[in-house]
């Protein structure tokens, strides 16, 4: 096959293909936020796990104030006071009336809680003025959660509000998928890390700070090192860190350049490549395989095709080892603010650009400026022209990534 003959679909595909979920730990609910379930959950216990008032008001009988009206008010009696989280209970007798706070049992007999506005009390008496209906004002045991009922299902992603949903039925602890550890391999001699004294036509390693961010935002932990154009010295870094890794992202030195040492390094280490340079703009030089069970992520080193091939094929390889459903990042429709123009007809284009809210709609406005690395500090989504496209129109409704 020719080493340019893969398209950006097959080459996603591929590595989805030979990458599954990491190993399962049982992690504390409080530290499960954007985890992946790794099994099915079913809640212990109902919640509420009684009848209960959803405001402070009055149990009643609803037939016993049918009639209520401000003119003509229903006399209850008053027959007792329940709080939220009292273990009492009160029978409640026709012709009488139980105070109740938010959250309290519903007394047995009750059928509905009258709000407090609509009431006026009168010694041990109050005077009811409006009629309620069977069920006003009562949350019904097990509403919110039902006990053996699944409140979370294998490869969904924990959100906040899952987080209160498993709390309320009954557990503490989730099984989830472990996040991979990522190693980030920066190489090169003109690169030096953020910190160190720059010398003379050197620059700092801002490829590998990006990467790093996006690992860290999905909850990844990371190794990041910077090493020199010498064969020795990457074998060496590679033996080292891959140990303590569950993936391997190089950055630069990705080509076929006389300094550019990568594969040919990974190639001696006995790595089994599945891809190298696929049909995309920027990042053609993006590669993957396995090196002794681990994905290795090959990126090139010109920051828009280093980012663009970690975001189309190294993150959705991370986030399936992390055992999401969907590895991908989020879309939204948008509308293109101007004509959008490949450069191959044959392969996917990229554009970094802005969103902007345009009557009730997102507009997507490409980024054109002469700084590569200030597009891609100022991108919040990416459009991409699909294969045998060619172009897309100005005013045209696209799918869009998004980036924050």
């Amino acid at each position: 096959m020719n080493i340019l003959s893969i398209g950006l679909g097959k080459a996603h595909t591929i590595t989805l293909e030979h990458l599954k979920p990491l190993a399962v730990e049982r992690v504390r609910l409080v530290n499960s936020s954007d985890r992946v379930a790794a099994s099915d959950l079913y809640a212990l216990v109902d919640s509420p796990s009684i009848n209960s008032s959803l405001k402070d008001g009055y149990a009643v009988v609803s037939h016993d104030v049918a009639d209520a009206t401000p003119e003509m008010p229903v006399r209850l009696k008053m027959a007792g006071h329940l709080a939220a989280g009292g273990k009492k209970d009160i029978e409640l007798k026709p012709g009488t009336t139980i105070r109740v706070l938010t959250g309290a049992r519903i007394p047995a007999g009750a059928d509905a809680v009258l709000p407090e506005e609509f009431v006026k009390p009168e010694g041990d008496d109050i005077l009811v003025m409006t009629f309620t209906e069977p069920g006003q004002n009562i949350l019904p045991r097990g509403r919110d959660v039902k006990s053996r009922q699944c409140i979370l299902r294998q490869g969904q992603q924990i959100s906040p509000g899952i987080i209160g949903l498993v709390a309320a039925a009954g557990h503490s602890m989730v099984h989830v998928f472990k996040n991979p550890t990522v190693a980030i391999i920066g190489t090169g001699d003109e690169i030096v890390v953020p910190g160190e004294p720059l010398g003379e036509g050197q620059l700092y390693a801002s490829n590998i700070m990006v990467i790093n961010a996006w690992c860290t935002r999905y909850g990844m932990k990371t190794l990041m090192t910077v090493v020199r154009d010498d064969s020795d010295t990457l074998t060496s870094t590679l033996k080292t860190i891959s140990a303590d890794a569950d993936a391997i992202i190089t950055s630069g030195g990705a080509w076929n350049g006389e300094r550019d040492l990568v594969v040919q390094t990974l190639e001696g280490l006995g790595w089994q490549q599945h891809f190298h340079r696929i049909r995309i703009g920027p990042g053609k030089a993006v590669g993957f395989g396995m090196l002794e069970g681990k994905p290795v992520f090959i990126l090139p080193g010109g920051p828009p095709s280093n980012l663009t091939g970690f975001l189309q094929i190294a993150l959705p390889g991370l986030l399936a080892l992390a055992g999401h459903a969907n590895p991908n990042l989020p879309r939204s429709n948008a509308r293109l603010a101007a004509d959008l123009k490949g450069g191959h007809r044959d392969w996917t284009d990229f554009f970094f650009g802005k969103l902007k809210e345009e009557g009730g709609f997102p507009v997507f406005y490409p980024l054109k400026s002469s700084s590569r690395l200030r597009d891609i500090a100022e991108a919040d989504a990416i459009a991409s022209i699909p294969e045998e496209q060619g172009c897309l129109l100005k005013g045209s409704v696209i799918s869009v990534q998004v980036l924050k």
